[in-house]
Parts: structure tokens; sequence; C-alpha cells
């Protein structure tokens, strides 16, 4: 039964994973890829790392992803969206993403490939490590990284407002 619940919470992982990709409307973008994230954290629970899973809850489904849906409500996307998606769908415009891509594919495998020396310790860490961990020495960046995501917000809401207010008053 345990692994059937495996194999459901995957396929749901990867289904709604290829929707969220594929979907044309933001918002349910960001909806299928909630329940992409939901279905990673039970595959987490079931696998019996119940701190990850929580994390993945937490941090990324209740924080992230709802700050996006609010990003994406704010910025009220419409025909110029579409149009820019158009665009965007040239194969002129792909050619350097795929050979960047396909670079750090080639780099990732070569690594795996060559890489023989490390190995993975069985050291099992608990949540006060990883607490002391996050801040003690590495304090600087966590909060290096939240002050990243304060500014990308602050960013996307200057520039949905800005657009709304040409809308609304014209260009001055």
């Amino acid at each position: 039964m345990k692994e059937f619940i495996f194999y459901f919470f995957s396929l749901l992982a990867i289904i709604t994973t290829l929707c969220a990709v594929i979907h044309t409307n933001p918002i349910y973008m960001l909806l299928y890829l909630i329940v992409s994230l939901l279905s990673v954290a039970c595959i987490y629970f079931l696998i019996g790392a119940y701190f990850i899973g929580a994390l993945e809850v937490i941090i990324y489904t209740g924080a992230i992803m709802v700050l996006f849906v609010f990003v994406v409500m704010m910025l009220n996307l419409g025909k110029v969206t579409k149009q820019l998606e158009y665009q965007w769908l040239k194969s002129s415009r792909w050619i350097i993403p795929t050979f960047v891509s396909m670079l750090l594919l080639a780099v990732i495998i070569s690594s795996i490939i060559n890489n023989k020396t490390q190995k993975i310790s069985n050291k099992i860490f608990n949540v006060k490590e990883i607490g002391i961990s996050l801040f003690g020495h590495y304090m600087i960046l966590v909060e290096l990284i939240s002050i990243l995501l304060l500014a990308s917000l602050i960013v996307a809401l200057h520039i949905g407002r800005k657009n709304n207010l040409e809308k609304l008053f014209g260009k001055q």
C-alpha cells in the first residue's frame, strides 16, 4: 500500500509539473506548481524525511508560492503577455538558451562520471544541527537570500504598479 501511495504522488508530481510548464494562464500554472510541491512533500513524508517534508510545505508551498500568486495577481497580466509569449516562441530566440543548457548538462554529466573520490557520509543530521549551521556559519548567506527575495518582490510590485498607473492616467 505504501508503494502505491508513493507511485501515486510521484505520478501526480510529474503530471502537475508538466501542466505547470505547458499551461498558459499564470494563475493555473502556479496552482499546478503548488500541487506539485505538495506531492513532493508527501513523498518526503512517505520516505521518512519528515523535517524536509515540513520545510517543503512551510517554505515552498506556504510562503514562496503564495508570494508568487500574489505578485502575478498584482501584475494583472493580459493581452500584452500573450504577444510577448508569441515573440518568445520563435526558434531564433531559443538558440543561445539551448546551447547554454546543453553546456551545463555536459558539465554536470562529466562531473558525475569523473568524480569518484567523494563519498556520502552516513552521519544523520538532526534539526538542531541544521539550525546551528544555517544561523551560525551561513547566517550572512541566509540573510542575503532573504533580502534578495524581498528586493525581487518590491521590483515586481513596482513594475506592475507602474504599468497600471500608466493605464489609468496615461503617460505623463
